[in-house]
């Protein structure tokens, strides 16, 4: 007899075609993770939902990989092929324990028993959307980010299932980790703990940290130490009032300041899509696994890229992007803040840097003081250490103000 979870999953099956598209981390996870056909596999995801697990049903016979719903059959036992670290919040009451314990516990005594046993276990994460959600966005109140109840879940896959990202990572070694550590709960809870650790770096590698409000952004600098000084120096240096410096310090902010929106993100990736496919006969991309393992690992990356053309900015942006990590904040001359490109390239993340700082006591402590920002919230960064793009095809002399201020 099917479970509940098992009868959803497939009355779900057709309608999620319709609604859902998804993109799958990495290209080919078959060979780049090195998992092996021959070895059982398990599938661990993070919450128990029919449409998390239609969804990775479709993956899966994408890849040919084995039916998450399946059981199977360790030293005279069926155990379940895909175990959930969470369950979804109740519309009403609080929310129940999955069986993920016992089911990773039996799992590893399985392997302590047979040493000949060889399983994999595999994490996926189901992200619906790459936003990284601000505190008053509607998945935020709907409560996303701690498993929703199957309302909240409904009203996610209608906004975002067309937005899907799979990301599948290099399976566990269930007999070695069985062997190093033995099969007792504790070894299964720090399994587990390994496994909430992993989708939450997961999560922030492909959406990075939540964003903040604007106008909260510019009270936050401006309540700085470094830039209350400058105000104050500014005010008293040309006899102006002290809200007049602050309000010039804010105007500046303005100019420089990115308002980074997924939906321009969404918007940009349909277009370069269309126009690498006129201009480019293929894209060869090199050591992209290296990147996403840094991101998994929680490091902030800066990206310091050479520039030859126009077409830079535009490629690695959309590289990154559909190698399942967080676009960076693009540091961009002034000379591209014109309408309308000027409001496009900000709200894909664009940041703009005038040419020179030179006598602009409060432009530097403003600019020093937003990318410090950036950096301590946790930020992927771009920038050209060129300064500028080179005409001829060959690297230009590196300008060092931006590298001073990332060390």
């Amino acid at each position: 007899m099917l479970s509940s979870l098992s009868l959803f999953t497939r009355l779900l099956r057709w309608p999620l075609r319709l609604l859902v598209k998804f993109k799958i981390v990495p290209d080919n996870p078959l060979n780049q993770l090195g998992i092996v056909t021959e070895r059982p596999l398990f599938y661990i995801c993070h919450t128990e939902s029919a449409s998390d697990l239609a969804s990775l049903r479709r993956v899966c016979q994408q890849l040919s990989l084995p039916d998450p719903l399946a059981s199977v059959s360790l030293n005279g036992q069926q155990l379940p092929r895909t175990l959930f670290l969470e369950k979804p919040h109740q519309l009403i009451g609080g929310r129940a324990k999955t069986r993920a314990l016992q089911q990773g516990q039996a799992l590893l005594a399985a392997h302590l028993a047979d040493p000949t046993l060889q399983a994999q276990l595999m994490p996926a994460a189901i992200l619906w959307g790459r936003a990284p959600g601000k505190e008053n966005s509607i998945k935020w109140l709907l409560g996303e980010a701690h498993s929703p109840n199957w309302v909240a879940k409904l009203v996610i896959v209608l906004i975002s299932g067309r937005h899907t990202l799979v990301r599948l990572s290099k399976p566990v070694d269930l007999q070695q980790m069985a062997g190093q550590f033995g099969a007792a709960e504790d070894t299964a809870r720090k399994l587990l703990r390994m496994s909430r650790i992993h989708f939450y770096r997961q999560r922030l590698a492909a959406t990075g940290p939540k964003l903040m409000n604007r106008s909260q952004l510019f009270n936050a600098l401006l309540a700085t130490p470094a830039l209350k000084k400058a105000i104050a120096d500014e005010a008293a240096s040309k006899r102006i009032s002290h809200s007049a410096a602050q309000q010039e310090a804010r105007k500046l902010l303005q100019e420089i300041a990115a308002d980074y929106r997924t939906s321009t993100l969404r918007f940009g990736d349909r277009i370069l899509s269309w126009l690498w496919q006129r201009l480019y006969n293929g894209i060869k991309i090199n050591n992209a696994d290296m990147l996403r393992d840094l991101a998994q690992k929680g490091h902030e990356i800066v990206y310091v890229p050479c520039h030859r053309s126009h077409m830079d900015y535009l490629l690695l942006s959309y590289i990154i992007y559909h190698q399942g990590l967080v676009p960076p904040h693009i540091a961009a001359g002034i000379n591209l803040n014109f309408w309308p490109a000027g409001t496009l390239f900000r709200r894909g993340g664009a940041f703009f840097i005038r040419r020179s700082f030179s006598g602009e006591k409060v432009y530097s402590a403003v600019f020093r003081e937003y990318l410090s920002l950036l950096f301590m919230k946790g930020y992927a960064v771009k920038y050209y250490t060129e300064g500028g793009r080179s005409r001829t095809g060959r690297l230009l002399t590196p300008k060092t103000g931006m590298l001073a201020m990332t060390v």
